[in-house]
């Protein structure tokens, strides 16, 4: 398992760049990781200034500051990726993102190369993390359980944008307005494959970044379901995300309660609480809401 330094991950910005107005913007910002993107918000021609933009803003960081900026390089199949390492690598980012990931394999080749680019400037080999964004190929799907032990990895997200794209579908949505089956699936999917590995489950995107009271009851619900963060595309939403993922003073108070519980009757398999019964799933879940709050 990667050590990486104290950072929360509820909130993953993304920052378009080619554009240091935005990227500024967002590193000087409420979220907890900010995603510099080189991929989607990148056109063909602007590849290679975005590169160059990026690593200026990195290296006019400290080791602190790089902590929570990220970088989402290209996609392994495509033919920039190389270009993105070599230019971002060297100044240290806190982390990067492999979209439209296909499976174990594509983690285990990014790590091949930013291990050469980690000797190479001096960076300790390894030490740079990876989320992986696991379902924006129709292949993709079927790898979301594939991921346990991969190198450098911390984190995995979905993608129902690029998944859509994927599938030919005219829309990832149904008609009153939420996923549709298919994309609830590759949700799921991802968050059984992130629990299987052991890292970070990440929500995707909510594209309405004006309508802040539906993200805030989505992130809220992924929540509940076992996700740990969520994807933004606007700063407005950040600290939706950053309130929705903090667990709240009852809830951790509540968690308290339940291992006091269990410690003061070591040999209880079910104890007692509140009119109910709570067996070890629920110390268990206990112990996992108290571990995003403490360190």
């Amino acid at each position: 398992m990667i050590n990486l330094p104290p950072l929360r991950m509820r909130s993953w910005l993304f920052a378009p760049g080619d554009s240091d107005k935005k990227m500024n913007k967002a590193a000087d910002g409420e979220a907890d990781i900010v995603i510099l993107d080189l991929e989607d918000a990148v056109v063909e021609s602007g590849k290679a200034d975005a590169r160059n933009a990026i690593a200026e803003l990195l290296r006019s960081k400290d080791e602190a500051q790089r902590a929570r900026l990220w970088v989402r390089v290209n996609p392994l199949d495509g033919k920039w990726t190389a270009d993105d390492l070599a230019i971002v690598m060297p100044a240290r980012p806190g982390g990067i993102m492999l979209p439209k990931s296909r499976g174990r394999a594509d983690v285990e080749e990014l790590d091949r190369q930013m291990t050469a680019l980690e000797v190479e400037n001096g960076i300790e080999p390894g030490s740079t993390p990876v989320i992986a964004l696991v379902t924006e190929t129709a292949a993709a799907m079927f790898t979301t359980g594939d991921y346990a032990g991969a190198p450098r990895l911390v984190g995995m997200t979905w993608g129902a944008e690029d998944l859509a794209d994927s599938l030919g579908a005219q829309s990832n949505k149904d008609f009153e307005g939420e996923f549709a089956f298919t994309y609830k699936l590759a949700r799921s999917l991802c968050l059984l494959g992130a629990a299987a590995a052991e890292v970070v489950p990440v929500e995707t995107i909510d594209t309405n970044f004006r309508d802040l009271e539906g993200l805030r009851k989505r992130a809220i619900e992924v929540r509940r379901q076992g996700y740990r963060g969520m994807l933004a595309i606007h700063p407005a939403q950040v600290p939706v995300i950053n309130e929705a993922f903090t667990p709240s003073e009852e809830e951790v108070a509540e968690a308290r309660e339940i291992v006091a519980l269990f410690e003061d009757n070591p040999g209880a398999g079910a104890i007692g609480w509140r009119g109910g019964m709570l067996d070890r799933p629920h110390l268990s879940r206990a112990r996992q809401l108290l571990a995003q709050v403490e360190d």
